[in-house]
Formats: structure tokens, C-alpha cells, sequence
């Protein structure tokens, strides 16, 4: 089977993509695949890597290879593939399916399932509709209080009206929230890009301001006292839904360095929390998946109260990080399937999809 994985990637998450297609690369069983490692630099130029390594892919050395060929990705349906630029030369190499490895814009948001449906080709994640819908937080919102599940109360700020009116805006978010904390969250990013908690009106003035130099839509959201947790959703049409992994980080809350710098943070696996409140999760989990169209897979995070126990949606990642510590990957090693298998399984949805 001829595979593209494509890594990079014009997002703030690039690096972060980089070390999921590291380990992606590493897992992948190669007497089945024939890998296309496809980099895309964070100016937005595509290449074939021929000779990448996960290391190389890792340490970001792929974009200083003289052997790289640049390469895009054609809406031509007869094409279904890649097209190299060999000095000069055109060629031609028909693929059986992509895995997108990229994270946040340009990955996570629509665009590059829209490019693979025009071309025809089966890729793996969820569709163009789910991507953009739950890339795009404050659609992510609407969505999921149609399907009843509890979330943070939240106020949805515009840039247009911050820089007519600063002063009014975070008096309406304080105002409409009730009390602080309070999370400020740009509509669009992910791996806590751009989050801040804001303790007072000080602080939330210079989240917001902050927030704005990401997106153009952000989420003042309330403060919610629990368990950080996350679920892995694996599946088309009947999805199943992996245990729950709780996040205990050792800074404010789960920020970008507590993520993929910080070590200190621990990930247990199940999470501290009952039985019966892991099994509410799981199903707040399926509900969230279906009313968001996803299909494939999605790591979909919530918190459990401290207080009451209840169950409240964060957020959905589309493209759940796949580095050797990411949480997606360790919660089903935990159920038994194993990193290489849940590769050959995703790969499988994919054609599964495509072929219906």
C-alpha cells in the first residue's frame, strides 16, 4: 500500500506535528506500507522527503535535506497522488491513502480533507465538515448544547468590536461570566496556544489582547474546579470509546510547555475518578463524536467536578497528538491495541470510508 504521511505544516503546532510523524513513522509496519513522508515547512512549501528518518523528521533536520523534492498534492482525480518536481521532470505517484499529521491550521481545520476529497483519496481522520466544526471552538459549542451535554458557560468575543471597544468588551465577558477565574481561549488554536487564565480584570484585559494575536474569534470560558480528563474515540459508523486518561499538570493548568516541555505534569491511566463517573465520560464522549460527524478518531477531553462529580465538555482534537507520550495512542495501548495495530486500524477506517 503507497502511504503518504504529511508532517509540519503552517500552524503554531508545526514542531508538534513533527514529533507525532516521528513516532507515527516509527510504528508503522513497513513489509505493509510503502511511505511517502511528505513535509510541508511552515511557509507553506511542500516536500517529498525520499531519505527521512523519524529521527530526522524529529529534530527538524527534513528541511535541510538536499534530496528533499518538492511535491503537492493535485485535485485532479486522475492524478490520485503526488506530483514530484524532479529538476525539472514531472512525475507522477499514485496513492492508496494519506495520514495527515498536522496539527491546528492547515490540518485540523478542514482544509487539507477538502484538498484529499477533491483528489480522491482516502486519508485518515475525520471529514471536511467535523474538522472545521471542531477546529472552531465556538461552533464546537453550539453543536455540542444541541446534543445536551454539559460544558462551561462562556462569552464569545469578536476581534472587530475588542478593537472598537476593549473596555466594553471584557466589562461584558466579566459581567456575563459572573465571577473569576476565567479561561481565555482563541476560537481556532490548539495545544493551549494562546490560553491564559485571568485571575481579575487586569488579567483578562491582556489574555484577551493576547488571544487576539491568534484569532479572530476567542472564548472567555468559566472556571471549572475538576479532574482534567481525556478519552480516545476510535471508529466510523459504530465508534467505541477507550477508558479515561486524567491530566494532572504541575503548572496553572495544562499550557503548551506543560504539554510538550515540561515532564513533570503525570497522566494516569484510568483517571482518578469512579467507575461510573469513567463510564459517564465514555458516553458524553460518543455523543460528542456523533453530533460533531467525526469519524476515524478524535481525542475528546473533558472535566469532572470536584464537587457533584459532573461531567463537563472541554474541547474535541481532531488530530489528537501522537507522540510517544501523547494520551490518544496510551489509552489503547492500554485496552490492548497496541501502537503499530491502532496505526493498521486507523489506515482501515480510512479505505473503509472511501470505499463506504
Amino acid at each position: 500500500m503507497k502511504l503518504a504521511v504529511v508532517f509540519g505544516g503552517i500552524s503554531s503546532e508545526h514542531d508538534i506535528s513533527c514529533l507525532s510523524a516521528a513516532s507515527i513513522l516509527r510504528n508503522l509496519d513497513r513489509t505493509r506500507y510503502e511511505i511517502y513522508p511528505v513535509g510541508i515547512t511552515q511557509e507553506g512549501r511542500w516536500y517529498y522527503c525520499p531519505s527521512c528518518t523519524a529521527d530526522i523528521v524529529e529534530n527538524g533536520e527534513w528541511e535541510r535535506m538536499t534530496d528533499k523534492v518538492p511535491a503537492f498534492f493535485p485535485p485532479d482525480r486522475s492524478v490520485h497522488g503526488l506530483v514530484l518536481l524532479r529538476q525539472g521532470a514531472v512525475e507522477t505517484v499514485r496513492l492508496d491513502c494519506v495520514f495527515p499529521v498536522l496539527h491546528g491550521m492547515g490540518g485540523e481545520d478542514g482544509t487539507i480533507q477538502g484538498l484529499l476529497e477533491l483528489a480522491g483519496i482516502p486519508y485518515v481522520g475525520c471529514g471536511v465538515a467535523a474538522s472545521a466544526n471542531s477546529m472552531d471552538k465556538s461552533i464546537t459549542k453550539v453543536l455540542v448544547d444541541a446534543a445536551g451535554v454539559r460544558q462551561a458557560r462562556y462569552y464569545l468575543a469578536l476581534r472587530h468590536d475588542f478593537e472598537r471597544g476593549a473596555e466594553g468588551v471584557i466589562r461584558t465577558a466579566a459581567e456575563r461570566l459572573g465571577k473569576f477565574p476565567v479561561f481565555v481561549k482563541p476560537c481556532s488554536q490548539g495545544s493551549s496556544v494562546g490560553v491564559a487564565k485571568a485571575n481579575d480584570m487586569l488579567e483578562l484585559a491582556a489574555g484577551l489582547t493576547e488571544a487576539f494575536t491568534f484569532d479572530d474569534k476567542v472564548l472567555v470560558e468559566e472556571y471549572i474546579d475538576g479532574h482534567e480528563v481525556e478519552c480516545a474515540v476510535l471508529g466510523n459508523y459504530q465508534p467505541i470509546a477507550s477508558t479515561v486518561g486524567e491530566v494532572a499538570p504541575t503548572q496553572a493548568f495544562y499550557t503548551f510547555d506543560a504539554k510538550y516541555k515540561d515532564d513533570s505534569s503525570q497522566l494516569y491511566i484510568p483517571a482518578h475518578i469512579t467507575p461510573q463517573q469513567i463510564e459517564a465520560v465514555r458516553q458524553c464522549a460518543l455523543r460528542v463524536y456523533a453530533a460533531l460527524g467525526c469519524r476515524g478518531l478524535s481525542r475528546v477531553d473533558f472535566f469532572v467536578t470536584r464537587e457533584g462529580g459532573e461531567v463537563v465538555f472541554n474541547e474535541l482534537n481532531s488530530i489528537p497528538g501522537f507522540t510517544s507520550i501523547s494520551m490518544y495512542p496510551k489509552l489503547f495501548d492500554h485496552e490492548g491495541l497496541r501502537y503499530p495495530a491502532l496505526l493498521d486500524r486507523l489506515i482501515s477506517l480510512a479505505l473503509e470510508e472511501r470505499h463506504g
